[in-house]
């Protein structure tokens, strides 16, 4: 046995005289601070890989809304608020399509909840890991898989933590408080979850500046291509400023501000053109990328709507399953590209360069009209 310098950190020496550490003498770990410090890295890198992915999905649902809906009109953005806790309520008409357009309009990262069952379907279930959406239990869905049974009532004890947790980090969590997504023009009654969770947040784990921002999606013909979708944001509920403590009472509010901006409200209109307005001219760059996505997309998009349609079995589908329908097929053409341009030009960066153009292409094709909406 040799000792370390200072004779405080013994070392072990095996067979083939390598030295192994041990513990110091007062119990300390040579490289503890090292081990921390590795983890603490690595966290920080897991999280700002999120951050990455988050940003990139973001941009991809961007595009994907603009590819199918003609305008998406927002009202009131002013009142989204920048930074501090917060829980957004949206009413729930069109599936998945809601929680991205919800996404897509929120100037700050935002944690989405979606129903459990969505987790049955193990690449889901990994990517809701990924970008850290939380799953719930609906008493539908567990009605069904408990055949009339009592509920647990803890069976969203895990996501009623996980929720807090992102408050008190300052976060900002999407919810539908529905409960379900549905056809009807008016408001579902609302369940008393978010209420709950406002009230616990504020009162148990004092998370102060808490806000329930309300709004409303109304679209003018939601399975339609290149119809418009409005999106109304009414004012915020102040959890700092309600006195009350009772979740129906909350929920009664809550519900009277996201009908406010749903089901009472009506497509904003874009400002009519005056006579002898010009038309401003889109720089010719754009005008060649935006011709060039529509040419290198247009296919594999009518392809992904044929398919919607074909699989559709309610209303509020046929949007949803054309845009995801609609990625996996523009990947795929993505790659049956690059693999042709690679096998007759046999250059790295050649393919990069045509993979960047098809990549602006879809993103000018989306935005020509309105890129100041993104």
């Amino acid at each position: 046995m040799r000792l370390g310098a200072g004779g405080r950190w013994p070392h072990a020496v095996d067979g083939n005289w390598l030295r192994l550490p041990r513990r110091s003498n007062d119990c300390g770990d040579r490289y503890g601070a090292r081990l921390v410090d590795a983890a603490s890295r690595a966290r920080q890198f897991f999280e700002n890989s999120v951050q990455v992915i988050y940003r990139v999905l973001r941009w991809i649902a961007g595009i994907a809304l603009h590819w199918f809906y003609r305008d998406i009109r927002i009202v009131g953005d002013e009142k989204i608020p920048g930074r501090g806790p917060l829980l957004i309520a949206v009413n729930h008409q069109n599936a998945l399509v809601d929680s991205l357009i919800a996404g897509w309009i929120m100037p700050r990262p935002i944690t989405i909840t979606a129903k459990a069952t969505l987790t049955n379907n193990q690449l889901i279930a990994t990517l809701f890991r990924i970008v850290g959406v939380v799953p719930l239990r609906r008493v539908n869905d567990e009605s069904q898989k408990r055949n009339g049974a009592p509920q647990d009532p803890s069976r969203n004890r895990g996501a009623f933590s996980e929720i807090q947790r992102i408050l008190k980090n300052r976060g900002a969590v999407l919810i539908f408080p529905e409960g379900k997504s549905h056809n009807a023009a008016s408001l579902e009654p609302l369940r008393t979850g978010l209420a709950r969770l406002a009230i616990q947040a504020r009162d148990e784990q004092k998370v102060d500046g808490l806000q329930i921002l309300p709004v409303g999606l109304i679209f003018e013909d939601k399975g339609t291509p290149g119809s418009v979708v409005s999106v109304r944001v009414g004012a915020p509920i102040e959890m700092d400023a309600w006195a009350g403590d009772d979740p129906l009472e909350l929920t009664s509010e809550i519900a009277r501000r996201l009908r406010s901006v749903s089901e009472e409200a009506v497509l904003p209109v874009t400002a009519p053109s005056v006579p002898g307005d010009s038309v401003p001219q889109r720089p010719l760059l754009v005008t060649i990328a935006a011709a060039w996505g529509r040419v290198t997309h247009e296919l594999p998009i009518r392809m992904a709507r044929t398919l919607a349609l074909r699989r559709s079995s309610d209303a509020d589908q046929p949007a949803m399953l054309t845009m995801i329908f609609g990625i996996g097929l523009v990947l795929l053409t993505y790659v049956l590209q690059i693999a042709l341009v690679g096998a007759l030009v046999r250059s790295f960066w050649i393919c990069s360069l045509y993979l960047a153009s098809l990549l602006i292409g879809a993103y000018w094709a989306a935005f020509e009209k309105h890129p100041q909406h993104y």
